[in-house]
């Protein structure tokens, strides 16, 4: 017999968005960090949190384009430890969000490691996985499907941004599926 889950809005979600100098998780510097979170089925915004992460080294010029982060910005921002230590306390709260956890999940799993601490493992619910059980099609990325379900744009590649996006997309998500559990959105 399979143990009861938990009702979808008794468990707490930590939105999380990485803006990243690439797409090579054993490679490319986290630039920057944003969490949100989803506490009875309402984001709650005040208790964002929002970090540059220092240390990132070189950072390729495509890249601070996309993300419009400085390099002198970069230089002064807090050390991977210190953020890791605000995402830790965090992710222990709850269940991991992100929209598209092959790309998050690996870049935080290497953060972990370069700081010597003990992955977690947090339960994740993956927006994009919930977008390809709903429509069976490529989920596309996050301004898109927001886009297509008539959610208010924001700006783009923004850590805090992008996970106040996939945190309200997670409640339309879950109303579309009629998930009612934990486990109904994993």
């Amino acid at each position: 017999m399979r143990s009861r889950s938990q009702a979808w809005d008794e468990v707490v979600y930590w939105a999380l968005d990485l803006e990243t100098g690439g797409l090579d998780s054993a490679r490319d510097p986290i630039l920057s960090v944003g969490m949100v979170p989803v506490r009875q089925g309402i984001v709650k915004v005040g208790e964002s949190f929002y970090s540059l992460v220092g240390g990132a080294g070189a950072v390729g010029y495509d890249s601070l384009l996309v993300h419009h982060i400085l390099p002198g910005e970069l230089a002064g921002a807090p050390a991977r430890e210190e953020v890791l230590e605000e995402i830790d306390g965090r992710l222990r709260q709850g269940v991991l969000l992100v929209h598209f956890a092959a790309m998050d999940v690996p870049f935080l799993r290497r953060l972990y490691r370069s700081c010597r601490r003990r992955w977690p493992r947090p339960r994740v619910v993956d927006t994009a996985a919930l977008v390809d059980r709903l429509s069976r099609a490529s989920p596309g990325d996050l301004a898109a499907i927001r886009d297509q379900l008539g959610l208010p744009r924001y700006r783009d590649h923004h850590a805090l941004s992008d996970a106040i996006a996939t945190a309200e997309l997670l409640l339309v998500l879950r109303h579309q599926l009629g998930a009612e559990t934990l486990r109904d959105l994993t």
